[in-house]
Order: structure tokens, then C-alpha cells, then sequence
């Protein structure tokens, strides 16, 4: 009789080949009810899946990470057969589960409208009331050819596995059948409350050669209330759209000529080399050095990086005087130059370069989205050369750096650890030493990760930092990545205490990630109130009259003497209208001068809130304002 350990460490003897549904019950008629999958030794599976050996059970609900995908994996089959139903002629391609909900992609010759999408919904709600049992089965590939005969996109997926000699697994609930590996709930009845939220055009696998397809996108849980939240969350993450604040705040544009190309206008452009003052001055604290490489490279050194080979897809290309060029995607193989540009003693090590390079990376335009994803970028970059046995110290340091910054903006964050993936360079050992001295510096520094096997970079592990912002989302932005191949590649040396060459080891590292992604992030944060010391304009000075226009003008020169960005506002506007239009302009403070304040040589100050703070020295007022600015409060 297998011994399962339990969650909590509880271990239980249950006969072999007993299921994890049943052990569910066995454990409560609650817990049963809720369970959504399982993992048995880490190993996400079925809840049908049965157990005939000593293992670790976790049993998953919807609070779980794998529960969710596997609560919504099964509502996008719930979707499919809504469609099945209502457009028998839809051919069906792929319904993953994503972040915060599910997708369906089909085939079909009109797209669907958002009347089409309340008569789905409609009848998946009907499927849910049938509480209908969900059966997995497999079958060898020729009778899955012919199960799936007239669905071509399922045909190809199917056809991909041919030569694997595996059976393909299938999902049967009521009269729909899908291609899928799971894994999946017992039934449709406990998905209690379902949303489609849009309609869209999507290609088929994401390649622009392909047919474009029509993309269902929903979300669903089990309770009511738990959907309500969500879709306030969703009302609130409308308001704090940045691609709408950038237009309102004018901080930046997109064009048609460029799509995917951000422009950056004034206010915008302040705010940018703001955060790159902040950037740069914590570097210089750090130990490290700026440089600056070629935006186009020769493909040769692509080659040499392993980059064409990896991410040829991604990339840009020139002829050059009959040779080809890149435009680059990242800024590794030219960091490779510099340090190759001269001979280097272990005692200069660790060599720490960073660079804010502008990089170019083609994506589908599909995919676009405002600052969140772009197609040409400016990439904090860094790059690390040291020891053996500096490494542990380097990633500290990068760790407690990239803490200090999301600190700053008020960002919790979590730690993924990636592991070596399939398609890798290098030796194996030498990605289990990189592996083991990431894993080293987090826990001694007390940190928790997240292991996400098999994500690493092609040329070594790395950490991923997930920040959160203020309505729980995620955004990967920092990572630290741990490489032994690079240098063996370029063939980087330093001279030892020995007098003999050797390899450096090497860190690749971002912390904002992408600067117009972090600014788009940090745009919703703040619902465009940004923190004083970053906004464009942070204070707006209104005189009441003309009488009080002078002392407006002198009291500017004052704030801007003292550093700060400020604009008077001197139109013969009403009152209310200006301060209005300061406050939707998320300016921090306005500055109100009348008859009374000037004559007593003070300032009245209102805050975009609406506080009015009421009359008070302006000495007193800018002092309080220079120490909000250094200590970056926010």
C-alpha cells in the first residue's frame, strides 16, 4: 500500500491505484467538491489520475495557481461547446488557460460581435447547469486522425505527435470531444459564474503567414462574488489605462507609421530621463561602469553570441556594404567586446558594465500594447565579469539592488528560479553549478522563489522578479541570469594570481527591464499621480488676477531656482476651471496667489486630492517640498 505524504507532512497508506479524487473524499466532501487537480511529486496531473507508489499529494483547489488553470482550461472547452452548439460550422483550434481567465480560437467565416458573445455565454451557462461528467480518454494516432477528421486544426496537432509513438489524450463531456492534455474538473457544474469579456483576431500560432482566427477571451470562478471583484478590478485597471493617461497627460504617442515604436513627447521625455537620473546614480553608488554599444552589429557576431540560432525570428536585418547586419535585440555580444577591448587582472574583478541600450525586437502586431509591449525598447542592462567564488556576492548585490528600487515605488515582488531548458548551450555540470550558486545567494538572504523548471535562458539559469502593483497584477521586470557560456564563446579571459589566463564568469542583469515598460507600469500604479519627484510638472502656479501675476511669476523662479518644474497659469480663466484643470492634469500641488497671500508674502496650496492645505510661508512650503523630493516619497 502506497504511502502518500500529505499536505502538512501527514503521511496516509491507501490501496494502489486508488485516484486522487477518491483520496479527496476520503479527506472531506469539501475538499472533493473544490479540487481541481493535483500535483503528485510536483508533477501537475488529473484528479483522475490514480497512485500506485509512494509519492507527495498535493490536491488542488481554485485558490491554488495549477487549480485555476485547470478550472479554467476546462471552462474554455465549456466555451467550445457553446460554439459547437450555436455555429456547428466553427472549426475549433487551441483554448489554453491564461493569466486571470481563458481563450478559445476559432475558425469561423464571420467574427463573432458582442451579441454573438451574450448568446455563448448564454449557453455555456446552460452546459454548467448540465453538470455534465468530463471523461478523459486516449487513443493511438491513426484513431485519433480520424476522430478529429474534420477538425484540420486539431489534424495538425494530432499529426505533429505521430512519430513519438504516443497515444493522444482526449476529453469527452456530453456530445463534445476535444483534443487536450489536461487536466481538467470532474464536471462543468462547478463553474458557477462565467464572463466572456471580448472578441478579437488572433493567427493561427501566432505567425502572420497564418489564417487569422477568432479569439474568445473570458474568465470564470467558482463563486459570483469572486467574478464581481473581478470585474471591478477590470473597471479600475480601465481608469489606470496608461495608454489613455499617456494621451490625456501627454507623455507619449503611438503612430501608424511606427506601430510598435513609442514617441515620446516633452512631459514624457522628462519623466524618462528622470527615472534614468535615479538609474544611473544608483549604479554609479554600486560600482558600476556606463557604456554604450552599436545599435546594428554584424551578423557574424549574432552567430558567434548564439543568438541568431535562438532568436533569428525576433530580429531585424540590414545589408551593409554587401554584408549582413542586426539591429539588436539585446545588448550582451557588444558588452562582449568591450571587455574583450583589453586585457584584464583578477584583481579588476568583479567588472561591473551597465548600459541603457535601445534594442529592437519584431513582434506580431497582434501582440502590441501601448509601453507593456513594444517593439523597439530601451533595456537596462548590466553586465557582471568576476570569479568562481565572487559569484554568490554578485548576485547579492544585484538582489538587494533591485529590492531598493521597486522599494522606492512602492513594489512587493516574488522570485521565480529557471532552471536549464531543452534547447540549451554548454555543459551540464556547469548549469547545475550556475543553478546551485542562484539558489545559494536567494536563501541566504532569506528570500522565497518560485522554481520554474525548464524557463531558463538558452545560455544559463536565471532569476525572474515579478513585481506586483497596486491591483495585484504581476510584471516580470528584473532578472539575473547566470552564464558560463557567453564567455567561453567569446573566449574572455582575465590573467590569475597564478599568472595564467582563465575564464570569467558572467551576470547578465536588468532591473526596470525595459524603461518604457516600467513607465507604462508605473503610469497605472499611480493612476498618473506620480510620486513629486518624477512628475513632469509638480507644481502649478495660478495667480487670481493679473494684480497678483508678477508675484506668480517671482515665486516660479524661486521653485525653479530650487530645482523644481513648475508653470504659472495666467489665463483669464475662472478659479475653479484652472485648479480643475491642474487636477486632471495630475499635477501634485497648485500654488493659488491672491490680493491676501501676496501682500503677505505667503502661498495658498491645494494638493490633486483636493486638500487644501490653506495659506502658508513659502519658505516653509518649498523646504517641505525639497524634502518629499529626496526622500522619493510617494
Amino acid at each position: 500500500m502506497p504511502n502518500i505524504t500529505l499536505k502538512g507532512g501527514v503521511v496516509k497508506e491507501f490501496d494502489a491505484g486508488t485516484s486522487v479524487e477518491q483520496i479527496a473524499a476520503s479527506l472531506g466532501a469539501g475538499l472533493a467538491k473544490a479540487a481541481c487537480c493535483a500535483r503528485i511529486d510536483g508533477e501537475v496531473v488529473d484528479i483522475r489520475a490514480v497512485i500506485d507508489r509512494d509519492c507527495e499529494l498535493d490536491i488542488c483547489t481554485f485558490d491554488d495557481a495549477d487549480g485555476k488553470k485547470a478550472f479554467w482550461h476546462t471552462t474554455s472547452h465549456v466555451l467550445a461547446q457553446a460554439v459547437k452548439r450555436l455555429y456547428p460550422a466553427a472549426k475549433f483550434a487551441i483554448g489554453p488557460a491564461i493569466d486571470n481567465g481563458f481563450y478559445y480560437d476559432f475558425d469561423v467565416e464571420t467574427p463573432f460581435t458582442t451579441e454573438d458573445l451574450e448568446k455563448i455565454e448564454a449557453e455555456m451557462k446552460k452546459i454548467v447547469k448540465e453538470k455534465l461528467e468530463i471523461e478523459r480518454f486516449s487513443l493511438p494516432v491513426a484513431e485519433a486522425l480520424e476522430l478529429m477528421k474534420d477538425e484540420p486544426y486539431k489534424m495538425e496537432l494530432i499529426q505533429e505527435h505521430a512519430g513519438k509513438g504516443e497515444a493522444i489524450s482526449f476529453y469527452r463531456q456530453g456530445e463534445f470531444t476535444d483534443l487536450c492534455a489536461g487536466p481538467h474538473l470532474r464536471t462543468t457544474g462547478g463553474i458557477k459564474a462565467i464572463k466572456l469579456l471580448s472578441a478579437t483576431g488572433a493567427y493561427w500560432r501566432g505567425s502572420e503567414q497564418n489564417k487569422m482566427l477568432c479569439r474568445i477571451y473570458g474568465t470564470a470562478y467558482p463563486k459570483a462574488s469572486q467574478l464581481e471583484e473581478y470585474l471591478t478590478l477590470l473597471e479600475e485597471a480601465k481608469k489606470r489605462d496608461h495608454r489613455r493617461l499617456g494621451r490625456e497627460l501627454e507623455l507619449f504617442m503611438m503612430s501608424e507609421e511606427g506601430p510598435g515604436f513609442p514617441f515620446f513627447l516633452p512631459k514624457g521625455m522628462i519623466m524618462k530621463n528622470l527615472l534614468l537620473d535615479y538609474w544611473r546614480q544608483l549604479h554609479k553608488e554600486a560600482g558600476y561602469d556606463e557604456i554604450s554599444t552599436p545599435i546594428i552589429l554584424n551578423k557574424n557576431l549574432w552567430l558567434r553570441s548564439g543568438h541568431w540560432d535562438h532568436y533569428k525570428d525576433n530580429m531585424y536585418t540590414t545589408v551593409i556594404d554587401d554584408a549582413d547586419f542586426c539591429v539588436k535585440p539585446m545588448n550582451c555580444p557588444g558588452g562582449m567586446l568591450v571587455y574583450k577591448s583589453k586585457m584584464h587582472s583578477y584583481k579588476d574583478l568583479p567588472l561591473r558594465m551597465a548600459e541603457l541600450g535601445l534594442v529592437h525586437r519584431h513582434e506580431l502586431s497582434g501582440a502590441l500594447h501601448g509601453l507593456m509591449r513594444v517593439r523597439n525598447f530601451t533595456q537596462d542592462d548590466a553586465h557582471i565579469y568576476m570569479l568562481p567564488e565572487q559569484i554568490k556576492d554578485e548576485i547579492k548585490n544585484v538582489i538587494q539592488l533591485i529590492d531598493k528600487v521597486y522599494a522606492t515605488f512602492g513594489f512587493d515582488f516574488h522570485i521565480e528560479l529557471s532552471t536549464r531548458p531543452e534547447d540549451f548551450m554548454g555543459e551540464i555540470e556547469q548549469w547545475d553549478i550556475a543553478t546551485e550558486a542562484l539558489r545559494e545567494a536567494i536563501t541566504e538572504l532569506g528570500r522565497d522563489y518560485i522554481l520554474n523548471e525548464g524557463d531558463g535562458a538558452f545560455y544559463g539559469p536565471k532569476l525572474d522578479f515579478h513585481l506586483q502593483d497596486c491591483l495585484g497584477r504581476t510584471w516580470q521586470c528584473g532578472t539575473i541570469q547566470l552564464d558560463f557560456q557567453m564567455p567561453e564563446r567569446f573566449e574572455l579571459e582575465y590573467v590569475g594570481a597564478d599568472n595564467a589566463k582563465h575564464r570569467p564568469v558572467m551576470i547578465h542583469r536588468t532591473v526596470l527591464g525595459s524603461i518604457e515598460r516600467f513607465m507604462g507600469i508605473l503610469i497605472e500604479q499611480f493612476a498618473g499621480a506620480l510620486p513629486l519627484w518624477i512628475a513632469p510638472v509638480q507644481a502649478m502656479i495660478i495667480p487670481i488676477g493679473d494684480r497678483q501675476l508678477d508675484y506668480a511669476k517671482d515665486i516660479a523662479a524661486k521653485m525653479e531656482a530650487a530645482g523644481f518644474r513648475v508653470e504659472v497659469d495666467g489665463r483669464n480663466e475662472k478659479m475653479g476651471y484652472k485648479i480643475r484643470e491642474a487636477q486632471l492634469a495630475k499635477i501634485p500641488y497648485m500654488i493659488i496667489i491672491g490680493e491676501k497671500e501676496m501682500e503677505a508674502g505667503q502661498i495658498a496650496v491645494r494638493t490633486r486630492k483636493g486638500v487644501d492645505m490653506g495659506a502658508i510661508a513659502f519658505d516653509e512650503f518649498l523646504k517641505s517640498a525639497i524634502m518629499e523630493v529626496e526622500q522619493k516619497t510617494f
